[in-house]
């Protein structure tokens, strides 16, 4: 496996190279886990705050609540 700083495969992989080599393939796993669609209801002025933190981070918000659920989970409710 061949490597090369952050800044070089940034390059390449935006210019659509191929940046394969660049991978351990042979540590590579996937990992398997089931979804779950769920629904969250939010009062407006809360979803624009939402809103306003995935706009500032360039994200979306599934993505966002998951992580944030995520840390809170792995932190194990430490600050109740």
């Amino acid at each position: 496996m061949k490597t090369i700083t952050t800044a070089e495969f940034d390059r390449k992989f935006d210019d659509g190279e191929d940046v394969s080599e660049y991978f351990d393939w042979a540590n590579a796993r996937r990992v398997n886990w089931e979804h779950e669609l769920v629904e969250l209801e939010l009062p407006k002025e809360e979803l624009a705050e939402l809103d306003a933190e995935v706009a500032r981070l360039g994200t979306s918000r599934e993505r966002l609540v998951t992580k944030w659920v995520r840390e809170r989970l792995q932190g194990k409710f430490a600050a109740e």
